[in-house]
């Protein structure tokens, strides 16, 4: 497991925008993440992680999975781009403290083109769900 200091080997992201606070690389087309809800996450309005944040905790949980191959290259990660969501439900908005426990897979790939499917859980009940399709910035 790759925990909050160690997380920036694997996404490009910064504070005050990074999304995942723990990665397991199952293989290189699948993986898990996680998120506990901080109150002075930016994303967060009365107690709770608003949508944005979700949907930016899967694309990030999907630059650390990315990362992560290049990260066993000892390669800087790449920089990706959301192209799409597609058949995207968010179910509850999780409240501060709790945490997100996101699995993706990756369903699909193409010249730098990755098509994703996500699930987010809190303990156990599923929050939201979608596919991602995400680009990579070939250098």
């Amino acid at each position: 497991m790759i925990y909050e200091q160690d997380i920036y080997k694997l996404i490009p992201q910064r504070p005050p925008i990074v999304m995942i606070d723990g990665f397991d690389g199952i293989s290189p087309t699948e993986a898990h993440t996680t998120l506990t809800v901080k109150p002075d996450n930016i994303f967060c309005q009365d107690g709770k992680l608003q949508e944005p944040g979700i949907i930016e905790h899967i694309a990030q949980s999907a630059a650390a999975l990315s990362g992560y191959a290049d990260f066993l290259q000892n390669e800087p990660p790449k920089i990706g781009y959301i192209g799409e969501i597609k058949k995207c439900s968010i179910n509850d908005l999780p409240n501060v403290g709790r945490q997100l426990s996101t699995h993706l897979q990756i369903v699909a790939e193409a010249m730098g083109i990755k098509l994703l499917q996500a699930e987010v859980t809190v303990a156990g009940k599923q929050v939201a769900d979608c596919a991602m399709k995400i680009f990579l910035r070939q250098e």
